[in-house]
């Protein structure tokens, strides 16, 4: 028994690492997924009607395995955004219905296409970690290459992400980041209630580019791509709509009715120019 305050270390095999599975092999691979749903779904009570639960430390991928460090919380202590995330737009039945459209393992807009261009037939060396960069903390020029999509739009504090950025980002370094923007001005009551149930801080593109160059970037690209993200949406929607009978099958028509209907609410508010899309690179000077 795990006391508060302690510990979890976990080692695995990944399938997604590259281990092959050939029939003398007796090894279950399971997916990431399943591991981090299984984690956080651990809880228990003392006598007293305390609750707690296992909160991530750290996760990496380093070669064919995955390290997981877990550390038992009392539930209020690991309570807040995190929570709000898990249990609104990415609890696990949302995930699942995300993937028919955006592909197995994606829940942003476009899925791998938009990536695949990024990396070309260059060859990297990874570190796969999974952290808070609200909190997690690396050394001045840890990284080459820093790439964020549709992510930000999560974090309030963007410009003390952003200096972080800069301090983590080697010389030459490069920042890519796509993310939802919204137009100049006020919000429509509509795009309001949108933005407040899903938690999201969003800016229009100037001022977005603005807070990279208020970080210390000089050379910063701010661009509106809302006309491609209409494209990508309306596709994606139509693939749905293509294989509807599917879709309820595998879930519920009233998942089908909710995905249909938030995808086409999108797309108005993006036809109106009131939600944008916004990409932005940005490279730190020799």
């Amino acid at each position: 028994m795990v006391k508060v305050g302690g510990f979890l270390f976990f080692r695995e095999s990944s399938s997604h690492q590259g281990d092959s599975q050939g029939k003398d092999n007796p090894t279950h691979y399971r997916e990431l997924r399943f591991y981090a749903k299984a984690f956080k779904e651990c809880s228990a009570c003392d006598d007293f009607g305390n609750s707690f639960e296992l909160s991530l430390v750290i996760f990496k991928c380093v070669g064919p395995h995955i390290y997981w460090l877990w550390k038992k919380v009392n539930s209020q202590d690991d309570r807040g955004f995190q929570r709000f995330l898990d249990n609104v737009q990415y609890k696990s039945r949302g995930i699942l219905r995300y993937e028919p459209i955006f592909g197995d393992g994606f829940v942003s807009t476009g899925g791998l296409a938009p990536s695949q261009p990024l990396t070309g037939h260059e060859e990297f060396i990874t570190l796969v970690q999974m952290k808070d960069c609200t909190k997690k903390t690396y050394p001045h020029r840890t990284f080459d290459v820093i790439y964020s999509r549709d992510t930000v739009l999560h974090i309030q504090d963007k410009p003390a992400l952003f200096r972080s950025f800069f301090k983590w980002l080697n010389l030459g370094g490069k920042v890519l980041i796509t993310d939802y923007c919204k137009s100049s001005g006020p919000p429509s009551p509509e795009l309001e209630a949108y933005i407040e149930q899903r938690g999201y801080d969003l800016h229009d593109v100037e001022a977005y580019g603005q807070m990279l160059k208020d970080a210390g970037f000089d050379e910063v690209i701010a661009e509106d791509q809302t006309e491609q993200f209409i494209k990508v949406l309306q596709k994606e929607m139509d693939a749905v709509e293509k294989e509807k009978d599917k879709f309820i099958s595998d879930f519920y028509e009233e998942d089908y009715n909710d995905i249909v209907s938030g995808w086409k609410s999108k797309l108005v508010r993006t036809s109106m120019g009131e939600q944008r899309w916004g990409l932005f690179i940005v490279k730190k000077k020799i």
